[in-house]
């Protein structure tokens, strides 16, 4: 049975568990272990913040054992080191300073290479699996340290990076949103920096991997302009089709019937302007068709950029919930109203999977092939988003019949169990 290493920036783990507090990434990852440990034995190497008083039985820093447990099943070792802590002025400092780009330096951790290294002397693995670019520096250093590669070193295991943005983008649509607006000239500056930055260590780390795994078509294009004759493999995300479904959980009492949904983590700098575009451009045109219209912005660690909307008669911001499922089962329209980032959204998949009408603009749902009128609607503008959401809330036939088609889609293309061979498909 083939032996891989995992390393993850964050402990895996699935959306039916501390739905509070998962991610796009915590929950790509937990299904990916889920499904490559039928084939494969795996080890895990993550970052896991202490809890206090908490210990895991097999001794990890603080681990909460329930969080643990969860992974049990499916890692043979799990190894975890405490993330690092990066002051505002060193993040300055490095911006100004440092050829390598802020997400080259977020995770870098003395424990965690002296854990790799030692994983690395005690174990003869097939594969290292890199999960994202937080990660690429243990990677990079680990390469460094074996030197040029020779005849003999060929049986080394096969190193494997799955980029879940192509970042290096994502940071330049960043810069040219922001740069447009005066009062966002420190965040474009900063953007600019990072662009430049990311488009050379995303190159590095891509070329010196074996295997290269990117989200979407539109990603593994980017990474292709970047580094021209670069083998990428699509490995979309996918989505729990038991977990979110139609009818899985009741809507939240209370929502409304001309509820507008938005789910993700709310200190993420693309949901915090998706938010404050559609609060500002888009909710106001909707108010004038709908008047009860209300829009939640469901998702944990509001940035301090979203604290005046908590006085919006028209807004709520949940902050943190136990589960997202009742506000989507809720929704009369989720909304995806993203100007910046890249990737695939998994929202985007939680939301079809349980059947709601949704409207998007196009960058909200890049990456995915969806047309517009069969499974989303797609607007650009502050007009046509508003007109879209507000038809939709009219004609409860056609919102449905679109939640119907999105959830028949989803089912086809994005269940995990399809979506894992691709993976494996670059081992060896």
């Amino acid at each position: 049975m083939p032996r891989i290493l995992i390393l993850t920036p964050q402990l895996p783990h699935p959306p039916q568990a501390f739905t509070g507090r998962s991610q796009g990434t915590t929950i790509r990852n937990f299904n990916l272990i889920a499904r490559l440990a039928r084939r494969h034995t795996i080890d895990l190497l993550t970052f896991l913040a202490p809890t206090p008083g908490v210990t895991d039985a097999d001794g990890l820093d603080g681990a909460s054992i329930d969080e643990v447990a969860l992974l049990r099943p499916y890692c043979r070792n799990i190894v975890a080191a405490a993330p690092p802590v990066r002051t505002l002025a060193q993040r300055g400092w490095d911006t100004l300073f440092n050829a390598l780009p802020d997400m080259a330096l977020r995770l870098e951790s003395p424990a965690m290479h002296a854990h790799l290294d030692r994983l690395l002397r005690e174990n003869d693995y097939d594969v290292i699996q890199v999960e994202g670019i937080e990660m690429a520096p243990y990677a990079l250093r680990w390469l460094a340290a074996r030197g040029p590669v020779t005849g003999a070193d060929r049986a080394r295991p096969r190193l494997i990076f799955d980029d879940h943005n192509a970042e290096y983008l994502l940071q330049k649509r960043a810069f040219t949103t922001d740069v447009r607006r005066p009062r966002r000239w420190l965040g474009a500056a900063y953007s600019l920096v990072q662009w430049q930055k990311l488009a050379h260590y995303e190159r590095r780390i891509c070329r010196a991997a074996d295997g290269v795994a990117a989200v979407s078509e539109a990603d593994r294009a980017a990474l292709q302009a970047l580094a021209p004759g670069l083998h990428v493999t699509v490995v979309p995300n996918g989505v729990d089709l038991d977990f979110y479904r139609p009818g899985v959980v009741p809507p939240l009492p209370g929502l409304g019937a001309n509820a507008l949904v938005f789910t993700g983590k709310m200190d993420y700098r693309p949901n915090v302007d998706a938010v404050l575009w559609f609060t500002d451009a888009v909710l106001p045109r909707i108010l004038a068709q709908i008047p009860d219209a209300h829009f939640y912005v469901v998702g944990q660690q509001p940035h301090a950029r979203l604290a005046h909307l908590a006085g919006h008669p028209a807004v709520t911001l949940t902050g943190r919930v136990p589960d997202v499922r009742p506000y989507i089962a809720g929704a009369g329209v989720f909304v995806v109203p993203l100007r910046i980032g890249g990737g695939t959204r998994l929202k985007v998949l939680e939301a079809m999977a349980m059947g709601q009408a949704l409207v998007s603009t196009r960058l909200g749902c890049d990456g995915f092939t969806f047309e517009d009128g069969r499974e989303v609607r797609f607007a650009d503008d502050p007009a046509a988003f508003a007109d879209a959401v507000s038809g939709l809330l009219r004609d409860r036939g056609r919102a449905a019949h679109l939640g119907r088609a999105a959830r028949a889609y989803v089912e086809a293309y994005f269940g995990w169990d399809a979506i894992v061979p691709l993976l494996e498909g670059l081992y060896p």
